[in-house]
């Protein structure tokens, strides 16, 4: 089966990732993150997604946060640390220009509470190229909730399934 990337698991936190990460992460509960690891599970476990962790915590992300979502370790976006004051430095999330290069021609289903316009015209494009990119944008006071999995599992398996779909089969014509 094509791979098709889920970037996600963006969690919340008022500090960044830092010799303070790990004293950071043991005071981390559940409350703090944005993500419902049980219905993440789920849609993990469907084989459909392979999941990544796309977050400035990076590799940090799997030995710090997952084992508080008991979700099991998971490959990263090697992002590079941008001295930036703003995530939109050019318009658009600071993540995509690496996050595109990462993907490559890979579908992906990409969740960040952080997107821009110029965010979802890069996914339209990528999909009207033949690149299938679905941008699920959470609310960040709210985060990821099962309806936005939902919508997830429901695009990669309508993808999956017109991949997959056996072409019709030639119709024959009998010579007169």
């Amino acid at each position: 089966m094509e791979r098709i990337e889920v970037i996600a698991l963006r969690v919340r936190s008022e500090v960044m990732p830092s010799m303070r990460a790990r004293a950071w992460a043991a005071r981390l509960s559940p409350r703090s993150v944005w993500v419902r690891a049980w219905t993440f599970m789920d849609v993990i476990r469907t084989g459909l997604v392979t999941p990544v962790w796309c977050t400035s915590w990076r590799q940090d992300a799997t030995t710090l946060i997952g084992p508080l979502l008991d979700i099991p370790p998971l490959p990263h976006v090697d992002l590079p640390r941008p001295r930036i004051t703003t995530s939109h430095p050019n318009g658009y999330l600071w993540k995509r220009d690496h996050v595109d290069g990462w993907l490559g021609d890979a579908p992906a289903v990409w969740i960040d509470d952080d997107f821009t316009d110029l965010d979802h015209s890069w996914a339209a494009e990528r999909t009207t190229s033949g690149v299938p990119t679905l941008l699920v944008q959470p609310d960040p006071h709210v985060g990821l909730r099962a309806e936005h999995l939902a919508a997830t599992r429901a695009w990669a398996s309508r993808l999956r399934d017109t991949r997959t779909a056996a072409p019709a089969a030639p119709v024959e014509t009998e010579a007169a």
